[in-house]
């Protein structure tokens, strides 16, 4: 970045721009008017007869801190945060909704809403160390987190809006995803009063989550996505550190006794950041904030097992024996209540061997399961409402007798590659059984042959680089994109060995955890202590070289006591879990890697020799069973039909509608935005944007400020289409801007953050993001938005290694691709220090200097008025004042002067009529003219015999903002 003339690129931008005419569609005849009301009306008369039914039942609820009794002696007092969800009518049953790790009760309160819905009395609360609860985080110990859930059903034992079994016995379920599926199946195995269950997404054994082996002498068992579950795993780095850091909130926060409190940070369900936690005083509460406690809210042993591992990427025997005593492995043998176990195919932290081995568990326990797997999960996002609705069943049927008996089946979505509305098509395979129960037939397995020489791989110093296969916690962003789900994965040449078998003949439909006979030997001597550490991961590699890794699932292993002269092991691997069609022609590929970048590797350089053992096949589950089907008879089809058809035409008519709308006008076609009328309006009488009303020209950098609430964010989302006004419109170049409006494509955004891939390159993270847009490549302007951002050659870097400042000129670039004629920025100096921000500052002018225009939102006043050469003041959705930033700041009147001789200026100002507040600093003399011009009173001055070698006006944008929003400025 630097001043100066302009750059070649620059001058080539200094030219005239065209203004392109859209064909105006011919006015409709008012017999086509009165048709298309006619089929609107019919097509809306379809929809309501199709959609009869009556609102959601009203739901109302009560807040209370529960006093709870636990520790290993049940004397221990805690405080947690609950919320009661009652149904219309009580009693009712209960089902107990607990939590995420690193949610709270506000996490599951649709969830609550929805059962409390269908009749339940839904109880959710915020576990010990989350939210407002007290206490610390023992990973659902059961002498805390299970004791508080069995605290818990006592105290709903003695509301009078729950259904009773008998004394102390309320009739209750439980439920709740991931960390709040484990406590559901805990507390099923330690209390009895727990009368059905259906955790989601959940564990078995956090020890095999979190430290996997997925190698063995033989194969793991008869059921479909069997683990073989090995010791001495390798440590998921990844998503471990993801949990610790979810329990790192600050401590010594909230105290939930007094209605004054204020809770601490509020957690965020996606991210796991914690909220405020328990007071100090309370025991098992939190430590003050000044303590800078490593642990944070975790309990010391807890801390210390995560230290243990995450510094020797082992886990030694006292961390296992604690990962096993908080696991639902611990009880599943006690377990024998009816169970419906819902697991993801989208999910790299508990995969599908989870559900399978608490599914085997549970039934020799001789308790009825019902297992299904969706395609959503850590990585894939919460269950549909179909999927909620079999959920609620599954309780009306085990609490309260009513509606069909859903069953002890087994039920698996499979994602097809037809897509409708950009997303995958789904169909649902229905067995009668979870195969390999207790009682039950084995799987039924398939081999697949794969073909490849014993290979050489090399684990490399540190491990690193490494191989990618997923990215823990941002994989549901990814598992939405069709594009990108299960591309990201990355095999590095000469860490990885390749197995691949023929083309298919026809569809094979994987439905569970394949295994692989493989051979391992080291090359060179002795394997490190650490023995060999290598990931196993099932491709489909189409016919086009398209590979996909289906759920980014990877197995990783851990082979010890090789020989060390060499002589090769073998060892059976289960690969992931997985639900997968492998169409004709596609071929499945198998890799083995030495490293993986979510997991903890060795950091010796080894070399090891890979291949599949001779005279075996790959043995690929599969699950026959029938697809489901939900096809209405043929007389309510017919209709859906006809109503279809209806709205289709409406549906021309409305596009119609809003290509006529989609007018131009003529005198604003060269200029960049005109805001008119602008109101935005939410239910409840909430009025975001008032009336609001400006214009902004070429060439400007035009700063739109205000408070928090004023409304900006609302404006610029309107202007973006992404909302549309309640009155009033915006027109950009003419164009009246709505919802895919093709104007939009002269607009370039930075408006709610950037998202980039963390392991491409910053070059590479533009290429996608523009062939996203499917505007040709020569049009994006890649080297002139890069010379304009300063990045340098930092631009082939990955991103994972850039600073925040650099971040933003990113997302600055992005912005700029295609140059668009209008650039539309919200709080683009985020995190940058001040040398970064004076060079975004320069980047901005630059760019408006090329006849462009820069919308930019921000709160820092100072920099707005240093970049920015007009601006917008919002306040309360009203414009309170616009122009150029000289005029705004001088309005107040205030005005200041730098003069040789300050007392004879005072004296002479303070005579001049109107004029008051003379002061004077140093050399300055300031004064409040008041309506008095600045030309009069320096002829005043010179009159007077003084120098002036200085004068304007003397507030600042700031102190002319605060003004303007009613508020004073701080002293």
């Amino acid at each position: 970045m630097r001043d100066g003339p302009l750059t070649r690129w620059e001058h080539s931008q200094q030219r005239s721009h065209t203004v392109v005419d859209v064909p105006r569609i011919p006015r409709l005849r008012t017999r086509q008017t009165l048709t298309a009301l006619l089929v609107v009306a019919v097509g809306s008369a379809g929809l309501v007869w199709l959609n009869t039914g009556d609102d959601p039942p009203p739901v109302s609820t009560r807040d209370a801190f529960v006093d709870l009794l636990s520790g290993p002696a049940r004397d221990e007092p805690v405080k947690i945060d609950t919320t009661l969800y009652l149904p219309e009518r009580t009693p009712a049953p209960a089902v107990l909704v607990a939590h995420g790790f690193g949610g709270s009760k506000e996490s599951v309160e649709s969830d609550a809403r929805e059962l409390a819905q269908r009749g339940f009395v839904a109880l959710a609360w915020s576990a010990r160390g989350f939210g407002r609860s007290a206490g610390r985080i023992s990973l659902n110990s059961p002498d805390y987190e299970v004791a508080d859930a069995a605290g818990l059903v006592d105290w709903l034992a003695k509301q009078p809006e729950v259904v009773q079994d008998g004394p102390n016995d309320p009739k209750v379920g439980v439920t709740g995803g991931s960390y709040g599926g484990a406590l559901s199946l805990l507390l099923a195995g330690t209390d009895k009063r727990v009368d059905a269950l259906a955790p989601l997404i959940t564990y078995n054994d956090l020890g095999q989550a979190l430290l996997p082996n997925s190698a063995g002498s033989q194969a793991p068992g008869a059921s479909p996505a069997a683990n073989a579950f090995g010791a001495d795993g390798v440590f998921k780095r990844s998503w471990a550190g993801i949990f610790f850091a979810a329990g790192m909130g600050a401590a010594g926060l909230a105290n939930p006794t007094t209605d004054a409190t204020e809770p601490g940070t509020r957690e965020n369900a996606n991210t796991g950041a914690v909220a405020g936690a328990a007071p100090a005083g309370v025991p098992g509460g939190g430590r003050p904030a000044e303590t800078a406690d490593p642990c944070g809210r975790f309990t010391e042993a807890v801390c210390r097992a995560y230290a243990q591992v995450a510094t020797t990427g082992r886990a030694d025997q006292q961390t296992v024996e604690l990962l096993r005593s908080v696991s639902p492995v611990s009880v599943t043998d006690k377990i024998t209540q009816p169970t419906m176990l819902v697991q993801g195919e989208q999910d790299t932290l508990f995969g599908l061997d989870q559900s399978d081995a608490t599914a085997r568990q549970i039934s020799a326990a001789g308790a009825p399961v019902k297992v299904v797997w969706y395609t959503g999960g850590h990585d894939g996002g919460r269950p549909g409402p179909e999927l909620r609705g079999q959920i609620a069943d599954w309780f009306d049927f085990h609490l309260r007798g009513q509606g069909e008996d859903p069953g002890t089946g087994f039920e698996y979505a499979v994602r097809g590659a037809l897509r409708a509305q950009g997303s995958p098509s789904v169909r649902t395979v229905t067995a009668a059984a979870y195969p390999g129960l207790t009682g039950g037939q084995a799987t039924e397995r398939r081999p697949v042959a794969v073909t490849g020489d014993e290979q050489t791989v090399v684990n490399p110093p540190g491990g690193n680089p490494a191989s990618i296969s997923g990215m823990p916690g941002l994989g549901a962003v990814i598992s939405g994109s069709s594009q990108l789900a299960g591309r990201v994965a990355i095999d590095l040449p000469g860490q990885s060995a390749r197995f691949v078998s023929a083309p298919m003949t026809g569809q094979l439909l994987i439905a569970g955890a394949t295994t692989a006979t493989l051979r391992v030997s080291t090359v060179g001597g002795a394997p490190a202590p650490d023995g060999v550490v290598l990931f196993a991961k099932l491709y489909d590699l189409g016919p086009d070289g398209v590979r996909t890794l289906p759920g980014s699932a990877v197995s990783a292993f851990r082979v010890t006591g090789l020989p060390a002269d060499g002589s090769p092991a073998e060892i059976t691997v289960s690969l992931p879990g997985i639900v997968r069609p492998i169409e004709a022609d596609h071929r499945i590929e198998l890799v083995v890697s030495t490293t993986d970048q979510s997991y903890a590797t060795p950091a010796q350089p080894a070399t090891y020799r890979v291949s599949v053992a001779p005279g075996t096949s790959l043995s690929v589950p599969v699950v026959p069973g029938t697809r489901s089907s939900s096809a209405p008879p043929a007389g309510p089809l017919i209709g859906i039909a006809v109503v279809l058809g209806l709205c289709a035409l409406a549906a021309v008519w409305g596009f119609v509608r809003r290509r006529r709308a989609d007018d131009v006008d003529p005198d604003l076609a060269d200029v960049p935005m005109v805001i008119e009328n602008l109101s935005k309006s939410y239910p409840g009488g909430l009025k975001a944007v008032d009336s609001l009303s400006f214009r902004v020209e070429r060439g400007q950098v035009l700063g739109l400020l205000g408070p928090n609430g004023a409304g900006k964010t609302t404006t610029l989302r309107m202007l973006m289409g992404l909302i549309q006004p309640t009155e009033g419109h915006i027109r950009v170049f003419g164009h009246r801007i709505h919802s895919g409006a093709p104007v939009l494509s002269r607009i370039g955004s930075f408006v709610e953050g950037a998202g980039f891939l963390p392991h491409l390159s910053g070059r590479a993270n533009l290429e996608l993001y523009w062939a996203a847009t499917g505007r040709p490549l020569e049009r994006a302007h890649f080297t002139e938005a890069l010379e304009i951002a300063g990045l340098g050659a930092a631009v082939d870097r990955k991103v994972r290694t850039y600073s925040q400042g650099m971040r933003q000129r990113l997302a600055i670039a992005q912005a700029m691709l295609g140059f668009p004629d209008l650039m539309v920025l919200d709080e683009p100096t985020n995190g940058l220090d001040p040398p970064q921000i004076h060079q975004m500052r320069d980047v901005l002018r630059r760019y408006a200097s090329t006849g462009r225009t820069v919308v930019v939102s921000s709160h820092l006043l100072a920099e707005v008025e240093q970049t920015c050469d007009s601006v917008v003041v919002m306040h309360r959705g009203k414009l309170v004042a616009s122009g150029a930033v000289e005029d705004i700041v001088a309005g107040g009147g205030e005005a200041t002067f730098r003069v040789d001789d300050p007392e004879t200026a005072a004296e002479a100002l303070r005579g001049v009529t109107g004029v008051h507040g003379v002061t004077i600093e140093g050399d300055l003399v300031h004064a409040n003219l008041d309506g008095t011009p600045r030309s009069t009173a320096l002829t005043v001055l010179v009159r007077a015999g003084v120098a002036v070698e200085q004068a304007g006006p003397r507030r600042r944008l700031e102190d002319a903002f605060l003004q303007l929003v009613g508020e004073e400025a701080a002293p």
